[in-house]
């Protein structure tokens, strides 16, 4: 067992040295993508939202260069600033603005811009809600103040770039949300209320995925991040956590992830995570 803490356990680049602790660079570059209902084709997925599998399912032109090819990184480790997203993201969803502070700055100490931190916060308000998001927001905003007080200057970060509209953005939605799950999502419950069908292809998958500014991974770790935090949706933890394998992250990094939660004294986030893990691990031996 390493005597290392989950964010001094950064990738190793090829000649065998461990990148430095909290100014390790990001190995994946392209934009990322969180669904609110999207499911994988695993057997855990629920009956209202159940993939297709016709001939649709590989029909996501456009999306592929989303999902980054991680199989030649360190399958066991992940960037200190991809570390950082776990604690501020259950921050955020508990409303714990005094850990969410200290999140903050060691996630601008870990190499997240300023860019990366609102885009990871205005996602969460599909998970959280727009009143905790508000909140982090407005705690991001004091963290900026004091550290510019005290003479730090991060770094802006990129903004995103434009997004489709009308057809266009609900044609981009449909092949993201397909392109995350792994199949077209369709079920039940969007044939009983079409609304959220629409809303969630146009606004959480369109307007919201299509922005390129934070990729896939990232995305779905403060996803997987946030839901843990939450009690009573393990079904959507469960079905976050495929689709973290299904943009290219494994289950060794998400335990370190895990572990990170439970370093920053976030136990209760950490124990669900885990057990959607082991049991996923489980599901594996069978």
């Amino acid at each position: 067992m390493s005597n290392t803490s989950p964010l001094d356990r950064v990738e190793v680049a090829a000649t065998g040295a461990a990148t430095p602790p909290l100014t390790a660079s990001v190995n994946v570059t392209r934009r990322s993508l969180i669904g609110l209902v999207a499911v994988s084709t695993a057997a855990a997925t629920p009956s209202w939202a159940t993939p297709s599998t016709d001939a649709h399912a590989t029909a996501v032109s456009g999306t592929k260069d989303k999902v980054p090819d991680m199989t030649t990184d360190t399958q066991s480790s992940l960037p200190a600033r991809q570390l950082a997203i776990g604690p501020i993201a259950v921050a955020t969803a508990q409303g714990d603005m005094a850990a969410l502070a200290i999140s903050l700055n060691t996630g601008l100490d870990a190499g997240l811009t300023v860019s990366d931190l609102k885009e990871v916060l205005v996602q969460l308000y599909a998970y959280a809600g727009f009143p905790r998001t508000l909140n982090a927001l407005g705690e991001l905003m004091k963290t900026l103040d004091t550290r510019k007080r005290a003479g730090r200057q991060d770094p802006a970060g990129r903004e995103p770039g434009p997004v489709p509209t009308g057809a266009a953005l609900l044609a981009r939605g449909t092949a993201n949300q397909t392109r995350l799950s792994g199949a077209p999502v369709r079920g039940r419950l969007f044939d009983f209320v079409p609304a959220i069908d629409q809303f969630l292809k146009t606004h959480l998958f369109g307007d919201i995925f299509e922005r390129d500014n934070l990729d896939w991974p990232s995305r779905e770790l403060a996803t997987v991040a946030a839901l843990s935090a939450l009690s009573g949706v393990e079904a959507q933890l469960q079905a976050h956590v495929r689709i973290s394998l299904n943009v290219g992250l494994t289950l060794a990094q998400l335990r370190l992830f895990a572990e990170t939660l439970a370093a920053r004294q976030q136990t209760e986030a950490a124990g669900r995570l885990t057990a959607v893990l082991d049991a996923k691990v489980g599901q594996e031996k069978a």
